[in-house]
Protein backbone atom coordinates (compact mmCIF):
# COMPACT_ATOMS: atom_id res chain seq x y z
CA UNK A 1 0.00 0.00 0.00
CA UNK A 2 1.28 3.45 -0.97
CA UNK A 3 1.91 5.40 2.27
CA UNK A 4 2.23 8.77 0.47
CA UNK A 5 0.62 11.21 2.90
CA UNK A 6 -0.85 13.50 0.22
CA UNK A 7 -2.33 10.54 -1.64
CA UNK A 8 -3.86 9.15 1.56
CA UNK A 9 -5.53 12.47 2.34
CA UNK A 10 -6.95 12.77 -1.18
CA UNK A 11 -8.13 9.17 -1.01
CA UNK A 12 -9.92 9.75 2.30
CA UNK A 13 -11.70 12.80 0.91
CA UNK A 14 -12.97 10.77 -2.02
CA UNK A 15 -13.81 7.69 0.04
CA UNK A 16 -15.83 9.62 2.65
CA UNK A 17 -17.50 12.03 0.24
CA UNK A 18 -15.74 15.13 1.55
CA UNK A 19 -14.73 16.56 -1.83
CA UNK A 20 -17.48 19.17 -1.72
CA UNK A 21 -17.05 20.06 1.94
CA UNK A 22 -15.20 23.21 2.96
CA UNK A 23 -11.60 22.49 3.97
CA UNK A 24 -10.29 26.03 4.39
CA UNK A 25 -11.59 29.51 4.93
CA UNK A 26 -8.94 31.94 3.72
CA UNK A 27 -10.26 35.46 4.12
CA UNK A 28 -13.76 35.26 2.69
CA UNK A 29 -12.85 32.54 0.17
CA UNK A 30 -13.84 28.95 0.95
CA UNK A 31 -11.84 26.07 -0.51
CA UNK A 32 -13.28 22.58 -0.62
CA UNK A 33 -11.30 19.42 0.07
CA UNK A 34 -11.63 18.49 -3.59
CA UNK A 35 -10.29 21.84 -4.77
CA UNK A 36 -7.33 21.65 -2.38
CA UNK A 37 -6.25 18.19 -3.53
CA UNK A 38 -6.73 19.06 -7.21
CA UNK A 39 -4.62 22.21 -6.82
CA UNK A 40 -1.96 20.21 -4.98
CA UNK A 41 -1.77 17.59 -7.74
CA UNK A 42 -1.42 20.25 -10.44
CA UNK A 43 1.15 22.10 -8.36
CA UNK A 44 3.16 18.88 -8.23
CA UNK A 45 3.41 19.10 -12.05
CA UNK A 46 4.82 22.60 -11.72
CA UNK A 47 7.41 21.58 -9.14
CA UNK A 48 8.41 18.57 -11.23
CA UNK A 49 8.97 20.97 -14.11
CA UNK A 50 11.47 22.78 -11.91
CA UNK A 51 13.40 19.57 -11.42
CA UNK A 52 11.98 18.36 -8.10
CA UNK A 53 12.24 14.60 -7.81
CA UNK A 54 11.67 11.98 -5.13
CA UNK A 55 14.16 12.42 -2.31
CA UNK A 56 14.87 16.09 -3.02
CA UNK A 57 14.28 18.82 -0.43
CA UNK A 58 12.02 21.80 -1.05
CA UNK A 59 12.21 24.74 1.33
CA UNK A 60 8.78 26.22 2.14
CA UNK A 61 8.93 29.68 3.72
CA UNK A 62 5.58 31.44 3.54
CA UNK A 63 2.65 32.61 5.65
CA UNK A 64 -0.29 30.28 6.22
CA UNK A 65 -2.60 30.14 3.22
CA UNK A 66 -3.96 27.90 0.47
CA UNK A 67 -0.68 28.24 -1.41
CA UNK A 68 1.19 26.87 1.64
CA UNK A 69 -1.16 23.88 1.82
CA UNK A 70 -0.94 23.20 -1.92
CA UNK A 71 2.83 23.58 -1.90
CA UNK A 72 3.30 21.15 0.97
CA UNK A 73 0.96 18.53 -0.49
CA UNK A 74 2.62 18.87 -3.90
CA UNK A 75 6.04 18.20 -2.40
CA UNK A 76 4.60 15.18 -0.60
CA UNK A 77 3.02 13.83 -3.80
CA UNK A 78 6.40 13.91 -5.53
CA UNK A 79 8.04 11.94 -2.72
CA UNK A 80 10.26 14.92 -1.94
CA UNK A 81 10.84 16.34 1.56
CA UNK A 82 9.35 19.70 2.59
CA UNK A 83 11.54 21.89 4.80
CA UNK A 84 9.15 24.04 6.85
CA UNK A 85 10.61 27.44 7.66
CA UNK A 86 9.33 30.56 9.37
CA UNK A 87 9.12 33.32 6.70
CA UNK A 88 9.68 36.02 9.33
CA UNK A 89 13.23 34.97 10.15
CA UNK A 90 16.09 37.33 9.38
CA UNK A 91 18.04 37.04 6.13
CA UNK A 92 20.98 35.63 8.10
CA UNK A 93 18.76 32.97 9.69
CA UNK A 94 17.36 31.97 6.30
CA UNK A 95 20.88 31.76 4.90
CA UNK A 96 21.87 29.42 7.71
CA UNK A 97 18.91 27.13 7.14
CA UNK A 98 19.53 27.09 3.37
CA UNK A 99 23.08 25.96 4.00
CA UNK A 100 21.85 23.30 6.40
CA UNK A 101 19.15 21.72 4.24
CA UNK A 102 20.52 22.34 0.69
CA UNK A 103 17.13 22.44 -1.07
CA UNK A 104 16.50 21.66 -4.73
CA UNK A 105 13.86 24.42 -4.83
CA UNK A 106 12.60 27.25 -2.64
CA UNK A 107 8.89 28.11 -2.36
CA UNK A 108 8.40 31.56 -0.89
CA UNK A 109 6.89 34.96 -1.56
CA UNK A 110 8.20 37.42 -4.14
CA UNK A 111 9.16 39.78 -1.31
CA UNK A 112 11.73 37.24 -0.11
CA UNK A 113 13.00 36.19 -3.54
CA UNK A 114 16.27 38.06 -3.03
CA UNK A 115 17.19 35.69 -0.20
CA UNK A 116 17.08 32.69 -2.53
CA UNK A 117 18.96 33.98 -5.57
CA UNK A 118 21.46 31.12 -5.43
CA UNK A 119 18.66 28.54 -5.55
CA UNK A 120 15.83 27.62 -7.89
CA UNK A 121 12.85 29.70 -6.77
CA UNK A 122 9.06 29.70 -7.28
CA UNK A 123 6.77 32.48 -6.08
CA UNK A 124 4.34 30.54 -3.91
CA UNK A 125 1.53 33.05 -4.44
CA UNK A 126 1.50 32.18 -8.15
CA UNK A 127 0.23 28.72 -7.22
CA UNK A 128 -3.15 30.26 -6.46
CA UNK A 129 -3.33 33.63 -8.26
CA UNK A 130 -2.17 32.22 -11.58
CA UNK A 131 -3.08 28.64 -10.75
CA UNK A 132 -0.96 25.64 -11.53
CA UNK A 133 -0.79 24.33 -15.11
CA UNK A 134 -4.01 22.75 -16.36
CA UNK A 135 -2.26 19.56 -17.42
CA UNK A 136 -3.35 16.24 -16.01
CA UNK A 137 -2.70 16.09 -12.25
CA UNK A 138 0.53 14.37 -11.26
CA UNK A 139 0.26 10.93 -9.74
CA UNK A 140 1.61 10.36 -6.25
CA UNK A 141 5.03 8.79 -5.76
CA UNK A 142 4.92 5.36 -4.15
CA UNK A 143 6.68 5.69 -0.79
CA UNK A 144 6.96 3.70 2.43
CA UNK A 145 5.59 4.98 5.74
CA UNK A 146 9.15 5.63 6.93
CA UNK A 147 10.14 7.79 3.95
CA UNK A 148 11.04 11.36 4.99
CA UNK A 149 8.10 13.72 4.45
CA UNK A 150 9.09 16.96 6.17
CA UNK A 151 11.80 18.63 8.21
CA UNK A 152 10.73 21.05 10.93
CA UNK A 153 13.18 23.24 12.78
CA UNK A 154 13.02 23.59 16.55
CA UNK A 155 12.04 27.03 17.80
CA UNK A 156 15.52 27.88 19.03
CA UNK A 157 14.52 28.88 22.57
CA UNK A 158 17.89 27.74 23.88
CA UNK A 159 20.17 28.10 20.89
CA UNK A 160 20.60 27.12 17.25
CA UNK A 161 17.49 25.58 15.60
CA UNK A 162 17.77 21.88 14.72
CA UNK A 163 15.96 20.23 11.81
CA UNK A 164 13.85 17.28 13.02
CA UNK A 165 13.09 14.78 10.25
CA UNK A 166 9.58 13.23 10.12
CA UNK A 167 8.13 10.52 7.89
CA UNK A 168 4.97 10.03 5.81
CA UNK A 169 3.46 7.77 8.44
CA UNK A 170 3.78 10.24 11.31
CA UNK A 171 0.95 12.73 10.62
CA UNK A 172 -1.47 9.86 10.04
CA UNK A 173 -0.73 8.57 13.54
CA UNK A 174 -1.14 11.89 15.33
CA UNK A 175 -4.27 12.63 13.30
CA UNK A 176 -5.71 9.47 14.84
CA UNK A 177 -4.13 9.60 18.29
CA UNK A 178 -4.55 13.33 18.94
CA UNK A 179 -7.06 14.61 16.40
CA UNK A 180 -9.52 11.77 16.92
CA UNK A 181 -8.82 10.17 20.30
CA UNK A 182 -7.94 13.33 22.26
CA UNK A 183 -9.97 16.07 20.58
CA UNK A 184 -12.73 14.12 18.78
CA UNK A 185 -12.39 16.18 15.60
CA UNK A 186 -15.35 15.59 13.27
CA UNK A 187 -16.27 16.78 9.74
CA UNK A 188 -18.51 19.50 11.18
CA UNK A 189 -15.69 21.17 13.14
CA UNK A 190 -14.12 24.50 12.22
CA UNK A 191 -10.64 25.10 13.65
CA UNK A 192 -8.61 28.24 14.24
CA UNK A 193 -4.93 27.86 15.13
CA UNK A 194 -2.98 30.86 16.40
CA UNK A 195 0.20 28.80 15.94
CA UNK A 196 1.30 28.69 12.30
CA UNK A 197 1.79 25.66 10.07
CA UNK A 198 5.56 25.92 9.95
CA UNK A 199 5.54 24.93 13.67
CA UNK A 200 4.65 21.44 14.89
CA UNK A 201 1.60 22.54 16.90
CA UNK A 202 0.10 24.55 14.05
CA UNK A 203 0.99 21.98 11.40
CA UNK A 204 -1.13 19.35 13.11
CA UNK A 205 -3.92 21.76 14.01
CA UNK A 206 -4.38 23.51 10.68
CA UNK A 207 -3.17 21.04 8.05
CA UNK A 208 -3.22 17.47 9.31
CA UNK A 209 -6.38 17.37 11.41
CA UNK A 210 -8.75 19.16 8.97
CA UNK A 211 -7.60 17.26 5.88
CA UNK A 212 -7.61 13.88 7.65
CA UNK A 213 -11.04 14.33 9.27
CA UNK A 214 -12.96 16.20 6.57
CA UNK A 215 -13.32 19.26 8.79
CA UNK A 216 -12.38 22.89 8.10
CA UNK A 217 -9.81 25.40 9.30
CA UNK A 218 -9.62 29.18 9.23
CA UNK A 219 -6.31 30.42 7.80
CA UNK A 220 -4.67 33.72 8.66
CA UNK A 221 -1.40 34.78 7.10
CA UNK A 222 -0.34 36.61 10.26
CA UNK A 223 -0.58 35.97 13.97
CA UNK A 224 -3.97 37.41 14.97
CA UNK A 225 -4.37 39.55 18.06
CA UNK A 226 -7.10 39.07 20.66
CA UNK A 227 -9.77 41.20 18.95
CA UNK A 228 -9.15 39.56 15.58
CA UNK A 229 -9.31 36.07 17.10
CA UNK A 230 -12.69 36.91 18.61
CA UNK A 231 -13.91 38.30 15.27
CA UNK A 232 -12.78 35.20 13.35
CA UNK A 233 -14.46 32.90 15.88
CA UNK A 234 -17.76 34.71 15.45
CA UNK A 235 -17.53 35.07 11.66
CA UNK A 236 -16.70 31.44 10.97
CA UNK A 237 -18.35 29.69 13.91
CA UNK A 238 -15.06 28.27 15.16
CA UNK A 239 -15.56 25.14 17.26
CA UNK A 240 -11.94 24.25 18.09
CA UNK A 241 -9.50 26.98 19.10
CA UNK A 242 -5.77 26.25 19.35
CA UNK A 243 -3.64 28.86 21.08
CA UNK A 244 -0.88 29.51 23.61
CA UNK A 245 -1.04 30.91 27.16
CA UNK A 246 0.12 34.41 26.22
CA UNK A 247 -2.65 34.64 23.62
CA UNK A 248 -5.28 33.36 26.04
CA UNK A 249 -4.10 35.99 28.53
CA UNK A 250 -4.80 38.69 25.95
CA UNK A 251 -8.21 37.16 25.17
CA UNK A 252 -9.18 37.18 28.84
CA UNK A 253 -8.66 40.92 28.95
CA UNK A 254 -11.18 41.41 26.12
CA UNK A 255 -13.89 39.95 28.40
CA UNK A 256 -15.51 38.65 25.20
CA UNK A 257 -17.43 35.72 26.68
CA UNK A 258 -20.40 36.07 24.31
CA UNK A 259 -18.16 35.79 21.27
CA UNK A 260 -16.90 32.30 22.09
CA UNK A 261 -20.18 30.44 22.37
CA UNK A 262 -19.36 28.23 19.36
CA UNK A 263 -16.07 26.98 20.84
CA UNK A 264 -16.40 23.41 22.16
CA UNK A 265 -12.68 22.84 22.72
CA UNK A 266 -9.93 25.36 23.50
CA UNK A 267 -6.50 23.78 23.39
CA UNK A 268 -3.41 25.28 25.01
CA UNK A 269 0.17 24.23 24.33
CA UNK A 270 3.63 25.70 23.84
CA UNK A 271 4.24 26.26 27.54
CA UNK A 272 2.41 25.69 30.81
CA UNK A 273 -0.69 27.77 31.39
CA UNK A 274 -0.39 29.63 34.72
CA UNK A 275 -3.02 28.61 37.25
CA UNK A 276 -4.44 32.12 37.77
CA UNK A 277 -5.01 32.46 34.01
CA UNK A 278 -6.65 29.04 33.75
CA UNK A 279 -9.01 29.97 36.58
CA UNK A 280 -10.10 33.15 34.78
CA UNK A 281 -10.95 31.51 31.45
CA UNK A 282 -14.40 30.08 32.31
CA UNK A 283 -15.77 33.40 33.58
CA UNK A 284 -14.09 35.56 30.96
CA UNK A 285 -14.49 33.38 27.86
CA UNK A 286 -16.87 30.59 28.79
CA UNK A 287 -14.50 27.64 28.40
CA UNK A 288 -11.77 25.73 30.22
CA UNK A 289 -8.44 25.20 28.48
CA UNK A 290 -7.44 21.68 27.43
CA UNK A 291 -3.71 21.57 28.08
CA UNK A 292 -1.27 19.31 26.27
CA UNK A 293 2.47 19.02 25.74
CA UNK A 294 4.40 18.00 22.67
CA UNK A 295 7.50 18.96 20.74
CA UNK A 296 8.94 19.32 17.27
CA UNK A 297 10.75 16.03 17.82
CA UNK A 298 7.52 14.23 18.77
CA UNK A 299 5.58 15.62 15.81
CA UNK A 300 2.68 16.74 17.98
CA UNK A 301 1.37 16.10 21.51
CA UNK A 302 2.57 13.13 23.55
CA UNK A 303 0.67 13.93 26.77
CA UNK A 304 -2.71 15.61 26.87
CA UNK A 305 -5.98 16.25 28.53
CA UNK A 306 -8.96 15.29 26.38
CA UNK A 307 -12.39 16.71 25.65
CA UNK A 308 -13.82 13.84 27.72
CA UNK A 309 -11.34 13.96 30.61
CA UNK A 310 -9.84 17.35 31.38
CA UNK A 311 -8.05 18.07 34.65
CA UNK A 312 -7.22 21.81 34.71
CA UNK A 313 -3.68 22.64 35.76
CA UNK A 314 -2.28 19.35 34.45
CA UNK A 315 -0.93 17.89 31.23
CA UNK A 316 -3.33 14.96 31.48
CA UNK A 317 -2.31 11.45 30.47
CA UNK A 318 -0.01 9.99 27.81
CA UNK A 319 -1.51 10.22 24.32
CA UNK A 320 -2.52 6.77 22.96
CA UNK A 321 0.55 4.94 21.70
CA UNK A 322 2.96 6.91 23.89
CA UNK A 323 4.93 5.89 26.98
CA UNK A 324 6.33 8.38 29.48
CA UNK A 325 9.01 8.03 32.16
CA UNK A 326 10.27 10.38 34.85
CA UNK A 327 13.97 9.96 35.59
CA UNK A 328 16.54 11.53 37.88
CA UNK A 329 19.78 12.98 36.56
CA UNK A 330 21.42 9.57 36.77
CA UNK A 331 18.74 8.06 34.55
CA UNK A 332 16.91 6.15 37.29
CA UNK A 333 13.12 6.18 37.54
CA UNK A 334 11.86 8.49 40.28
CA UNK A 335 9.23 7.59 42.85
CA UNK A 336 5.58 8.53 42.14
CA UNK A 337 4.86 12.10 43.22
CA UNK A 338 8.51 13.12 42.71
CA UNK A 339 9.64 15.64 40.11
CA UNK A 340 11.80 14.09 37.41
CA UNK A 341 13.07 14.66 33.91
CA UNK A 342 10.47 13.65 31.35
CA UNK A 343 11.32 11.05 28.71
CA UNK A 344 8.88 9.99 25.99
CA UNK A 345 8.62 7.11 23.52
CA UNK A 346 6.00 6.85 20.80
CA UNK A 347 5.10 6.21 17.15
CA UNK A 348 5.77 9.67 15.70
CA UNK A 349 9.25 10.40 17.06
CA UNK A 350 11.61 12.06 14.61
CA UNK A 351 14.26 9.83 13.08
CA UNK A 352 17.15 12.28 13.46
CA UNK A 353 18.27 15.90 13.38
CA UNK A 354 19.51 16.89 9.96
CA UNK A 355 23.34 16.90 9.85
CA UNK A 356 23.62 16.54 13.64
CA UNK A 357 24.31 12.87 14.50
CA UNK A 358 25.94 13.59 17.87
CA UNK A 359 23.08 15.83 19.04
CA UNK A 360 20.61 13.21 17.80
CA UNK A 361 22.37 10.53 19.85
CA UNK A 362 22.10 12.65 23.02
CA UNK A 363 18.42 13.45 22.46
CA UNK A 364 17.15 10.10 21.18
CA UNK A 365 18.44 7.33 23.43
CA UNK A 366 17.34 3.71 22.92
CA UNK A 367 14.14 4.94 21.31
CA UNK A 368 13.38 7.41 24.12
CA UNK A 369 13.22 11.18 23.63
CA UNK A 370 14.87 13.42 26.22
CA UNK A 371 12.24 16.15 26.24
CA UNK A 372 14.17 18.50 28.58
CA UNK A 373 10.91 19.01 30.46
CA UNK A 374 10.43 18.34 34.15
CA UNK A 375 7.21 16.86 35.49
CA UNK A 376 5.57 15.00 38.34
CA UNK A 377 3.03 12.20 38.05
CA UNK A 378 0.23 11.60 40.55
CA UNK A 379 -2.27 8.79 39.94
CA UNK A 380 -1.32 8.67 36.26
CA UNK A 381 -1.85 12.40 35.68
CA UNK A 382 1.18 14.52 34.77
CA UNK A 383 1.88 18.06 35.91
CA UNK A 384 4.53 20.23 34.33
CA UNK A 385 7.37 21.46 36.54
CA UNK A 386 9.32 23.57 34.08
CA UNK A 387 12.22 22.87 31.76
CA UNK A 388 15.54 21.39 32.78
CA UNK A 389 17.17 24.49 31.30
CA UNK A 390 14.79 26.79 33.22
CA UNK A 391 16.47 26.14 36.55
CA UNK A 392 18.09 29.14 38.22
CA UNK A 393 20.97 29.11 40.70
CA UNK A 394 20.75 31.78 43.41
CA UNK A 395 22.96 31.78 46.49
CA UNK A 396 24.02 28.21 45.81
CA UNK A 397 20.38 27.03 45.69
CA UNK A 398 18.85 25.62 42.51
CA UNK A 399 15.20 26.62 41.96
CA UNK A 400 12.56 26.69 39.27
CA UNK A 401 11.15 30.14 38.38
CA UNK A 402 7.77 28.64 37.48
CA UNK A 403 6.44 28.69 41.06
CA UNK A 404 7.47 32.33 41.51
CA UNK A 405 5.90 33.34 38.21
CA UNK A 406 2.62 31.70 39.19
CA UNK A 407 2.52 33.72 42.40
CA UNK A 408 3.13 36.98 40.52
CA UNK A 409 0.51 36.11 37.91
CA UNK A 410 -2.08 35.77 40.65
CA UNK A 411 -1.80 39.55 41.23
CA UNK A 412 -4.68 41.38 39.49
CA UNK A 413 -2.37 43.95 37.86
CA UNK A 414 -0.06 41.36 36.23
CA UNK A 415 -0.69 39.95 32.76
CA UNK A 416 2.62 38.14 32.12
CA UNK A 417 5.63 37.37 34.28
CA UNK A 418 9.11 35.95 33.89
CA UNK A 419 11.72 35.40 36.60
CA UNK A 420 15.44 34.85 36.16
CA UNK A 421 18.75 35.13 37.98
CA UNK A 422 20.26 38.29 36.48
CA UNK A 423 23.70 39.77 37.22
CA UNK A 424 23.55 43.19 38.88
CA UNK A 425 26.01 46.07 38.37
CA UNK A 426 28.52 44.20 40.51
CA UNK A 427 27.95 41.00 38.51
CA UNK A 428 26.34 39.37 41.53
CA UNK A 429 23.43 37.17 40.46
CA UNK A 430 20.09 38.26 41.92
CA UNK A 431 16.57 37.01 41.33
CA UNK A 432 14.69 39.55 39.21
CA UNK A 433 11.10 39.51 38.01
CA UNK A 434 9.92 41.06 34.75
CA UNK A 435 6.20 41.71 34.46
CA UNK A 436 3.87 42.91 31.73
CA UNK A 437 1.05 44.88 33.38
CA UNK A 438 -2.62 44.10 32.82
CA UNK A 439 -4.55 45.83 30.04
CA UNK A 440 -4.84 49.58 30.41
CA UNK A 441 -1.60 49.83 32.35
CA UNK A 442 1.57 50.52 30.39
CA UNK A 443 5.12 50.42 31.65
CA UNK A 444 5.19 54.21 31.58
CA UNK A 445 2.08 54.88 33.60
CA UNK A 446 1.89 51.84 35.88
CA UNK A 447 1.41 52.63 39.55
CA UNK A 448 4.75 53.83 40.90
CA UNK A 449 4.58 51.42 43.79
CA UNK A 450 3.73 48.33 41.71
CA UNK A 451 7.24 46.80 41.77
CA UNK A 452 7.44 47.19 45.55
CA UNK A 453 3.89 45.88 45.95
CA UNK A 454 4.78 42.78 43.93
CA UNK A 455 7.86 42.09 46.02
CA UNK A 456 5.69 42.30 49.14
CA UNK A 457 3.07 40.11 47.44
CA UNK A 458 5.71 37.46 46.72
CA UNK A 459 7.22 37.73 50.22
CA UNK A 460 3.87 36.93 51.81
CA UNK A 461 3.47 33.79 49.68
CA UNK A 462 6.94 32.36 49.12
CA UNK A 463 10.01 31.33 51.13
CA UNK A 464 12.51 34.15 51.42
CA UNK A 465 15.05 32.63 49.01
CA UNK A 466 12.40 32.55 46.24
CA UNK A 467 11.34 36.20 46.58
CA UNK A 468 12.65 38.40 43.70
CA UNK A 469 15.05 41.08 44.85
CA UNK A 470 13.57 43.44 42.27
CA UNK A 471 10.66 43.73 39.85
CA UNK A 472 10.93 45.45 36.48
CA UNK A 473 7.88 46.52 34.47
CA UNK A 474 8.26 45.87 30.72
CA UNK A 475 5.99 46.26 27.69
CA UNK A 476 6.56 42.70 26.50
CA UNK A 477 8.55 39.56 27.24
CA UNK A 478 10.94 38.02 24.70
CA UNK A 479 9.05 35.22 22.98
CA UNK A 480 9.50 33.01 19.97
CA UNK A 481 6.93 33.22 17.14
CA UNK A 482 5.20 30.26 18.78
CA UNK A 483 4.74 32.19 22.03
CA UNK A 484 7.42 30.38 24.03
CA UNK A 485 9.44 32.42 26.47
CA UNK A 486 13.08 32.95 25.50
CA UNK A 487 14.56 32.42 28.95
CA UNK A 488 18.12 32.81 27.75
CA UNK A 489 17.24 36.42 26.85
CA UNK A 490 15.38 37.01 30.12
CA UNK A 491 18.58 36.05 31.93
CA UNK A 492 20.42 38.90 30.22
CA UNK A 493 18.06 41.44 31.79
CA UNK A 494 17.46 43.29 28.50
CA UNK A 495 16.04 42.58 25.06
Amino acid sequence: MNANFAARLAGRAEQHGWAGRTAYLAGDVPWTHGQVHDLAARTANLLAGHGVRSGDRVLLAAPDGIAWVAGFLAVARLGATAVLVNPDLTAADHAGLLADCAPRLCLSSAALAGRFTDHSFVDIDDLVTRRAPESAPAGAADVAAGTPLYIQYTSGTTGHPKGAVHAHGHPVRYAIDVGHEVLRIRPGDVALSVSKMFWAYGFGNALVFPLYTGSAAVLSGHRPGAEEIAELVVRHGVTVLYSVPSSYAALVETEARKKFGSVRAAVSAGETMPGPLAERLPDALGFTAIEQIGSTEAGHAFCANTVMDNVPGTLGNPVPGWELQLRDQAGNLVEPGTVGELWARGPTLFSHYLNLPEVTARTLVDGWLATNDRAVCDNGVYRHAGRTDDMEMVGGISLSPIEIERVLLAHPLVREAAVAAVPDHRQATKLRAFIVPAAGISGGDSPSGLPQDLVAWARSRLPAFKVPRSVQVVSELPRTPTGKLRRHLVRTGSW
